[in-house]
């Protein structure tokens, strides 16, 4: 999962950062309201944590901006003043919650994760490749009606892969996004979890969706089904 945190006291991001990490986000970070606006707008985040009091654009703008362009991205907006006056503007210009300083952090990240929640279980989307089935959001995996019984870092390979069909992504790239912090360094952990990926998938004759490109990683390429 990934959050961008919008906020100008760098000091709370870093404090932020470090707590997401430790729960297994990844997490970017932007110190006013263009900053925030330019990366919610070109990045798929899970979720945005919005400061009200930003330099330039302030987080309510940048909220409803943002809104204008059509992201549905969850966001959670902060801020000191405890009005609700400023909760009500909050919410009608976009935000799905609200949060006043000081807070706890238990209870900022119980909130993200009700949020990410809420969406999934509204868009419940499905990864298709060929009779290949994947469901996020229970994480399960299909063939017709067999179930395939994928590992944690197996099922988060695949997930990542089927998301960009086609496109490659490199073994950095896949540490990156489904190993994060808990990388431990070890050089073809990669190939390793896709070598398992595709035996459980050879039974079914799908274990050619994962391809290798040499030299450079890995991709899927989804078989014509009907």
């Amino acid at each position: 999962m990934k959050i961008l945190i919008i906020e100008d006291n760098r000091d709370l991001v870093q404090v932020l950062a470090e707590g997401f990490g430790e729960n297994g986000f990844a997490v970017d970070s932007a110190y006013d309201g263009e900053e925030g606006l330019a990366k919610g707008k070109g990045t798929d985040y899970d979720c945005l944590i919005v400061d009200i009091m930003l330099p330039g654009m302030d987080g309510f703008q940048m909220v409803e901006k943002l809104r204008e362009e059509g992201k549905d991205t969850p966001i959670i907006m902060l801020t000191a003043k405890d009005t609700v006056d400023d909760r009500v503007e909050g919410l009608n210009r976009g935000a799905d919650d609200y949060l006043v300083k000081p807070f706890d952090f238990r209870e900022l990240i119980a909130r993200v994760h009700a949020l990410i929640r809420r969406r999934s279980e509204q868009k419940r989307p499905l990864l298709k490749c060929g009779p290949l089935v994947l469901d996020p959001v229970a994480r399960e995996c299909r063939v017709g009606d067999d179930i395939v019984p994928l590992r944690r870092r197996e099922f988060d390979i695949l997930e990542l892969l089927m998301r960009y069909e086609n496109q490659v992504f490199t073994r950095d790239r896949v540490i990156a996004h489904v190993w994060q912090k808990e990388y431990d360094g070890t050089s073809n952990v990669v190939d390793v979890h896709v070598k398992y990926l595709r035996d459980k998938l050879r039974p079914f004759n799908l274990d050619t969706v994962v391809i290798t490109v040499r030299g450079v990683g890995y991709k899927v390429s989804c078989p014509e089904y009907d």
